[in-house]
């Protein structure tokens, strides 16, 4: 686990230095992994309809409701990894 978490951390550093800035989704995509895996299932009410953004980042980690916290790092390492090409 410790090493997985290592890699996590060293995930997240790299994800501030892409080549390129990501599209919107895989944006959303990366913060809701993120979240799952340092917090767990969201847990805060759903914001307001004219917060867009806050909506649509908490509909994006809402979506991995039930994701365990390990899944959730491998999967933001894989993804990282992928567009650092």
């Amino acid at each position: 686990m410790s090493d997985l978490k290592s890699q996590f951390e060293q995930a997240a550093r790299e994800s501030t230095e892409l080549p390129t800035r990501p599209d919107n989704q895989t944006l959303l995509q990366l913060y809701a992994l993120y979240k799952q895996a340092t917090v767990g299932d969201v847990n805060t009410k759903r914001p307001g309809l004219t917060d867009f953004v806050g909506r649509a980042k908490w509909d994006a980690w809402e979506k991995l409701k039930g994701q365990s916290p390990e899944q959730a790092m491998q999967a933001y390492i894989d993804l990282v990894n992928k567009l650092k090409g």
